[in-house]
Parts: C-alpha cells; structure tokens; sequence
C-alpha cells in the first residue's frame, strides 16, 4: 500500500518507542522519519492519540510534550494518524515540558 500521508502532520504511535507528532518525511514498513517532531509524553483534554489528531487538546497546561527535534526515525510504527490543522495548532502551541 502506497503512503499518502508523506507531507502531512501526523500521529506516530510506535510498538515500543511512544507517540510522537510531526511531519511525515518517509515510511518503510514500520520505519517513518518525521521532521519537526514532538514526542507526545503525556497528554490531557483528549481521551485518545484519535481525538487528539481530530481536536487537539482541551487542556495544554496538563500535557507533558518535550521540546521539538528536526528529525527523527521511529523503528516501530504500527499507527499513522493525519492530524486536522486544528490539532496541529494544538499540539505545536503546548508549552515545552522540562522536568
């Protein structure tokens, strides 16, 4: 099955690795590379990664997302979810989290 979301915000979910959000730069298999990507440590006002890719968050004050890498390679993608321009504004305008 052909990709189609290369170019667009995205959801990863990864077996092992997390979840991460950012722009889909290339799969294979279960390898994507996103740019510009935030890992999704802990997330609030979203009762899944489903409808934060649909609403964003209702609550960024309690999401926990570490500051954004330019590149990333996940090894074990089993989930690819676009995101609407609403969630991306959403996810991008959570504050950094540092511990």
């Amino acid at each position: 099955m052909k990709e189609t979301n290369i170019g667009k915000y995205v959801i990863v979910r990864g077996d092992r690795s997390g979840v991460f959000a950012g722009t889909l730069a290339a799969r294979d298999g279960r390898e994507v590379q996103l740019t510009d990507c935030r890992r999704i440590w802990y997330w609030d006002g979203a009762a899944s990664i489903s409808q934060l890719a649909i609403d964003g968050t209702s609550r960024p004050g309690l999401c926990k997302f570490p500051a954004p890498v330019s590149e990333i390679t996940i090894l074990d993608a089993i989930e690819i979810i676009p995101c609407t321009k609403k969630a991306e504004a959403s996810i991008k305008a959570v504050g950094i989290w540092k511990s």
